[in-house]
């Protein structure tokens, strides 16, 4: 009787494995689900579609784009943590989403470490200051030292309150202790627009598709919130090259997957963005809009998603920083 039960269990630990590999050369048997956490029609959702074009065809089946924008992307996050962890739905995670609504509003619908399954980082995209050309400053130095001198008069504008540019700017006080004032804009465009007609003095902002007027001389850029000079301005120094260490500052996107999916599973759709990082198409594309590909292990981009949330939690606690309600209380109260 011992043996026979022994033999039973040693089948089914065979046959546990046997399903893992059949899962693993199966997947995916239908079409994939991928829930983009932004509106339609904007980069994001352009490099979504890319995206779910490239694992269409890497995983011969259709993966199919859902957007769920809104509320600082914890709508599209909210349905990506409660889909079945089958591997056939995934989406978009991004610094917001994961790193600063969960830290900056009472509460979101997920928890950013435990709610999802890493699959990959897709794009990084650096933050600039920028300045107008009247601005008698052309390195980060010389903001700092004017910015001293002249305590609270001098403005600059960012996309908005609790996104990154601000957090950026916040940190960039703090390191240098320069004064100037913050004035929120509803968007980028509208305050890039503002820079440019010299209305404010100096902007926080990614790099976005904003090189050719930085080229064309209509803002200087100063230094770069990162340790690597970007590629469409390698002019531009870094922050420790501008003499501020420390002041790092990029926004990201990547894959997840409902916490449970399996390893199987997610190890597929890693390799999958793998291949299509290295396609020449992805990476011009990703350079037009300030970007840059950034794929590594579901393993990695875990430690990195834990770790960007200490930082940036830490930022807002000490800037101060409140807003009161959940983000997009008034979008979740639509049927």
């Amino acid at each position: 009787m011992r043996h026979s039960m022994t033999s039973l269990f040693l089948a089914v630990l065979f046959l546990m494995g046997g399903a893992g590999g059949a899962l693993a050369q199966a997947y995916p048997t239908k079409p994939v689900r991928m829930i983009v956490t932004f509106p339609p029609a904007g980069p994001m959702d352009v490099l979504g579609r890319m995206i779910a074009q490239s694992l269409s065809q890497g995983l011969g089946q259709s993966v199919v784009v859902d957007n769920r924008g809104g509320a600082a992307g914890t709508i599209g996050m909210e349905a990506i943590a409660k889909a079945p962890p089958d591997g056939y739905t995934i989406g978009f995670a991004s610094l917001s989403s994961t790193s600063i609504a969960p830290n900056l509003y009472q509460s979101v619908p997920y928890d950013p470490i435990k709610s999802f399954a890493p699959i990959s980082l897709v794009s990084t995209m650096q933050t600039l200051v920028y300045v107008h050309p009247s601005v008698p400053a052309r390195t980060l130095k010389e903001l700092i030292g004017l910015a001293k001198a002249k305590p609270g008069q001098l403005n600059f504008a960012t996309n908005g309150v609790g996104t990154l540019p601000h957090l950026a700017s916040e940190l960039f006080k703090s390191l240098t202790g320069a004064d100037m004032v913050h004035v929120p804009y509803k968007g980028a465009s509208p305050g890039m627009t503002d820079l440019m007609a010299g209305r404010v003095q100096a902007m926080f902002l990614g790099l976005g598709p904003y090189a050719p007027y930085v080229r064309a001389g209509k803002i200087v850029a100063l230094a770069v919130a990162g340790k690597k000079r970007p590629a469409q301005l390698p002019e531009v120094p870094t922050s420790a090259e501008a003499g501020v260490p420390g002041w790092e500052a990029f926004t990201w996107f990547g894959l997840v997957a409902p916490a449970g999916t399996p390893n199987e599973v997610i190890e597929r759709l890693n390799a999958e963005v793998r291949k299509m990082e290295a396609s020449k198409t992805v990476r011009d594309w990703l350079a037009t809009q300030g970007m840059e590909p950034a794929s590594g292990t579901a393993e990695e981009f875990g430690a990195f998603i834990a770790s960007e949330h200490a930082k940036w939690g830490r930022v807002i606690r000490e800037s101060g920083i409140q807003i009161d309600e959940s983000p997009g209380r008034s979008e979740r109260k639509k049927p």
